[in-house]
């Protein structure tokens, strides 16, 4: 306190200089219209220039973070391939890209994610391409790291859909190394693991074995990644294993994905309800 007392002693004067122009100038602003514009505007032009320095870092980092999904998704393409070439090319803008994936039924449309949620009960995603993108209920929703959802509603120019952390929604998967399949759901905890159902537990597992998709419907082509084992136990007295998967997806990071087109599935669609309804009426 003595401390405080000296130095306001000591530079009194140098204190008051400083609050009565403070004062003054306070007094120019308000009752000078022409200051109080000059400073106003030298005050948002700093501004804008800050607000423009930062969002110019950040885009330089977004655009890294981006060239390096692109480079994972073009590998990732490639493998899928498995050295083929894309045909049927086709680009409307600089973000738009559609391409068919040669000797299947599959068409892959680039969209950007513009909402999503990895933190509640049942989460969803909404992406910035519609109809008039090619995109329709029921397709497949693929980020380069792997499987993310599906495509439940859509409107000219948006469409949302139910991602893999989503109790509502299950996808037919199965294990790359022997072929066995079963249903992949989330159970609603930890946003980085899902439980696969159904594996018999003659099956030989170990962790780590890759989960992909079986290609038992017709949203998703068959082995796209969705993830790899990460626990699994023999319950007694049960026929199937428990078992936990590693999700490939981080859901909290995702940005860019592509939206899959089966272009025969109504005719599959059509064929096999023709089986539902026939069967029992002989």
């Amino acid at each position: 306190m003595r401390s405080l007392l000296r130095f306001l002693v000591r530079n009194y004067a140098f204190l008051l200089f400083l609050l009565l122009e403070a004062v003054s100038l306070v007094m120019v602003f308000n009752y000078n219209s022409f200051q109080r514009s000059r400073f106003l505007n030298s005050a948002n032009l700093i501004s804008a220039g800050l607000y423009n320095t930062t969002s110019s870092v950040l885009q330089y980092f977004e655009l890294a973070r981006v060239n390096e999904e692109l480079a994972k998704e073009n590998a990732n393409l490639r493998s899928i391939l498995d050295g083929g070439t894309l045909n049927d090319i086709t680009i409307s803008d600089s973000t738009y890209l559609a391409y068919e994936m040669p000797d299947t039924n599959f068409v892959f449309r680039a969209a950007r994610i513009i909402n999503n949620s990895a933190n509640k009960q049942q989460n969803y995603i909404t992406l910035d391409k519609g109809i008039e993108d090619g995109i329709k209920a029921d397709q497949g929703i693929l980020a380069p790291e792997g499987v993310v959802g599906v495509v439940t509603s859509v409107s000219d120019s948006y469409a949302s859909g139910l991602s893999l952390l989503n109790p509502r929604w299950s996808i037919s998967a199965k294990l790359k190394k022997s072929g066995y399949y079963g249903s992949l759901r989330w159970n609603g905890k930890n946003y980085r693991q899902a439980d696969l159902l159904e594996i018999p537990i003659h099956v030989n597992l170990a962790t780590g074995d890759t989960v992909v998709t079986s290609g038992y419907s017709s949203i998703f082509p068959e082995g796209l990644l969705i993830g790899t084992i990460l626990t699994f136990d023999r319950p007694q007295g049960e026929n199937y294993y428990n078992i936990k998967v590693q999700l490939a997806v981080d859901f909290k990071s995702i940005r860019y994905v592509h939206v899959i087109e089966n272009v025969k599935k109504e005719e599959l669609t059509d064929l096999e309800n023709k089986v539902i309804n026939g069967a029992g009426t002989n």
